[in-house]
């Protein structure tokens, strides 16, 4: 039986190479970390927000995000334990103002299952 810190561990590598794919603007490896029934509660449009539903849309949206042009994240901060990651985020727009954020997120049997994304308001 997997314990809590094998989960951890492996929520913790997930998330490593999750947050590769927008760092590194490659999104290539997206559909293999993304569960069929994944979700994504979105920041937009304000104020409520809306959601992706399935791992199609769930790809296509991170997909946009991670190739948009001239933009860059800086992740300030990832923290797991068990099937949970919190990741802290600074998102550069192409016209260099920045958007402070963070996932919640879910993971399970080794895929994102869940995603919730807030940012800080002005």
């Amino acid at each position: 039986m997997e314990t809590i810190d094998q989960r951890t561990a492996a929520t913790a590598e997930l998330m490593h190479r999750f947050n590769a794919v927008f760092l590194r603007h490659d999104p290539s490896t997206l559909n293999s970390m993304i569960a069929e029934d994944c979700f994504i509660e979105k920041i937009t449009p304000a104020p409520e927000g809306d959601r992706c539903v399935g791992r199609d849309a769930c790809v296509a949206l991170w997909t946009e995000i991670a190739t948009a042009p001239g933009t860059h994240f800086d992740l300030e901060e990832t923290w797991t334990m068990d099937d949970r990651a919190i990741i802290r985020w600074r998102f550069w727009s192409s016209d260099t103002t920045s958007t402070r954020g963070v996932n919640l997120m879910r993971v399970r049997n080794g895929q994102i299952v869940e995603a919730m994304g807030y940012v800080k308001g002005g």
